[in-house]
């Protein structure tokens, strides 16, 4: 094989793992622009340097680690500057233990195994699965609030509505379709809101979410069985995506997650 097509070759396993660094990024920093910008720092890296990857790794795991070489030696800084919200989060951030809220996105989101987290994070897996288990303490305990659910399936609404009660939160109501949401909206305020991206009566979750934003901003996390077809850069994203099918665990972290940086940009970023 020439050099262009070895080239070629490695992009092309770069950009197939490439939507999922960016979803773990702007979960990890609460919005697109903060986690698109390490994302882009280590794209660089990787043009100086492909050595992080000589090894028998998986790409995604080789990426992800090239990724916190840059997360953890520019110190875990937010680029922007803060606002009185900003501080309280950042406030929260640094109560957290240390390196706990990178391994629970880890392993919930990205659904990588105990030993692939010790690889990515440079550390041992007891020390891993330790890191987990303290982000799932200390993120419940850290913030409670309102919570809406925008979605049609009865079953899967209530699987979501008994995780966010179990968490702590208070569920505001349940929305089937558009219409239904900003109604729901109108009755009750929510600091957080779930939704599916195709509704009951064929109209757009997105839409939905997008005309509440207007009224209210809040971090929203999507739920969706194509996670990559929200995470092309075309057009401003959600900072936080569940795929379907989800494990309760990742439901979860991403309302811990996504409650915790209740103040930073979702849609509207």
């Amino acid at each position: 094989m020439n050099n262009s097509a070895s080239e070629a070759g490695f992009s092309d396993l770069i950009a197939s793992e490439l939507p999922y660094l960016r979803r773990y990024s702007r979960a990890l920093t609460g919005s697109q622009s903060r986690g698109d910008k390490y994302t882009v720092a280590t794209l660089e890296m990787l043009l100086k340097d492909r050595s992080p990857f000589d090894n028998e790794d998986p790409v995604k795991v080789n990426l992800f680690k090239c990724f916190h070489a840059i997360w953890t030696t520019t110190g875990q800084q937010f680029s922007e500057p803060d606002d009185s919200l900003r501080g309280r989060a950042e406030g929260l951030l640094a109560k957290l233990t240390a390196n706990s809220r990178e391994a629970l996105l880890l392993r919930t989101i990205e659904e990588f195994s105990l030993d692939q987290i010790a690889k990515i994070m440079q550390i041992d897996v007891e020390e891993a699965r330790r890191l987990i288990t303290a982000a799932n303490t200390e993120l419940a305990e850290s913030v409670k609030g309102r919570v809406m659910i925008i979605e049609d399936e009865p079953i899967i609404a209530a699987d979501l509505t008994a995780i966010v009660s179990d968490l702590g939160h208070e569920v505001t109501g349940v929305a089937r379709t558009h219409k239904e949401a900003i109604e729901l909206a109108d009755e009750a305020t929510a600091d957080l809101i779930l939704a599916d991206i195709q509704l009951a009566d064929n109209s757009s979750g997105i839409e939905a979410v997008n005309e509440l934003l207007q009224k209210m901003d809040v971090p929203v996390i999507f739920i969706t069985a194509f996670p990559e077809r929200l995470l092309t850069g075309d057009r401003p994203e959600p900072a936080f995506l569940i795929s379907k099918p989800f494990q309760e665990a990742q439901v979860q972290s991403a309302v811990s997650q996504a409650m915790f940086f209740a103040s930073t940009a979702t849609l509207k970023n």
